[in-house]
């Protein structure tokens, strides 16, 4: 990414917002689509597990496009690649499903969005990157809105082991962000979904086996948008729209925003599974949930508005630094004392301090 002026960093940023929206949205279909299967008799492990899956081995041929060349960046990013598997895909998943056997759905999305926050505090202990009050701010509108729109507070029951598993989704889903923005820029992002689709599906089916996650499924009709319609075709939705652009335009997004403002601008995934719940559900919405959809807008607004001012002072800060240099050598080359001083070979000659300094070294 270049930096000369800013322009093209600002032209990244829009692209990456454009690739975050489109993911969060892809998120935000899974839960419509996971409800209706799960109405006919299936498991949530299965659900997830299918989608994983199923999306893997979607990805596979645009993944090995990207790695055109550079097979080896592959292997030479496995860490990130088992990081990405076993964190970001079937750590969150795992987790979220444990909690929610013992929390309201909202109490549990609600932790698992408190990665979020984690986001930020990890950039600030590990890399120094102390969250500037705007970004507070803005992180305050955000989880008030949360709150608004997961209706948290209505019939909200809360169990300690719940709330840790609540917590251990948080961890996935900050490990979701920042292991895509930092990943070695040698592996490509597609390849990076890819890979830990593949190792978090493998966890996700071994878990099956053992017990530790249950598994069911059915072939009977379900029901969108007050029709019955083939199985297959929540299936499908989820693959393609919660797996494979889900997965794999949030990893291009957190290269190219920074996993700060895609973690934010994730949180649209709670707007956008809200608005496809009531398009194909016909589940209703209460003002107070698009007072909170509004309050969430306004911080993501505010984080990313801080961060571009932030990546625009980086990128003005070296051409202000050359334009002073510039000039102060302009200056000094046509200040009388220093015209008068240059040779006929074109050198300065040494001060007497600078000879004697250069006669003591020698000795």
């Amino acid at each position: 990414m270049k930096n000369h002026n800013g322009a093209t960093a600002l032209t990244g940023t829009g692209r990456g917002l454009t690739l975050a929206l489109l993911s969060a949205a892809g998120f935000g279909t899974s839960g419509t689509f996971g409800a209706a299967l799960l109405d006919t008799g299936w498991s949530p492990g299965a659900a997830v597990t299918v989608r994983v899956m199923l999306a893997a081995l979607l990805l596979t041929v645009p993944a090995l496009a990207s790695l055109r060349g550079r097979h080896r960046a592959f292997f030479a990013g496995w860490r990130s690649i088992v990081a990405f598997g076993l964190l970001a895909v079937a750590g969150a998943q795992l987790a979220y499903y444990s909690a929610v056997q013992t929390l309201s759905v909202a109490v549990a999305l609600l932790l698992e969005y408190a990665g979020v926050l984690l986001v930020v505090l990890w950039l600030w202990a590990r890399e120094g990157q102390k969250p500037r009050p705007q970004t507070v701010l803005g992180a305050g509108f955000s989880v008030v809105g949360l709150i608004l729109v997961l209706q948290v507070l209505s019939g909200a029951s809360i169990d300690p082991v719940g709330v840790l598993w609540g917590l251990a989704a948080a961890v996935g889903l900050a490990g979701y962000f920042v292991v895509s923005a930092k990943a070695d820029d040698a592996l490509p992002p597609l390849a990076l979904a890819w890979g830990g689709l593949i190792v978090g599906g493998a966890t996700l089916g071994l878990a099956g086996i053992i017990g530790v996650l249950p598994f069911a499924a059915s072939t009977s009709d379900v029901t969108l948008v007050d029709r019955q319609v083939s199985w297959l075709v929540p299936v499908a939705g989820m693959v393609l729209l919660a797996g494979v652009v889900a997965y794999g335009f949030g990893v291009l997004a957190a290269r190219a925003l920074g996993a700060t403002v895609a973690s934010f601008v994730g949180l649209t995934e709670v707007l956008f599974a809200v608005g496809v719940s009531f398009l194909l559900l016909g589940q209703q919405l209460a003002g107070v949930q698009l007072v909170g959809g509004l309050l969430v807008v306004v911080g993501i607004v505010l984080v990313q508005a801080d961060q571009k001012g932030t990546t625009r002072h980086s990128a003005a800060t070296p051409a202000l630094e050359m334009l002073t240099h510039t000039q102060e050598t302009h200056a000094q080359a046509n200040s009388p004392r220093m015209s008068s001083a240059v040779m006929a070979d074109g050198t300065v000659p040494s001060s007497p301090t600078t000879r004697a300094k250069r006669s003591r070294l020698r000795s």
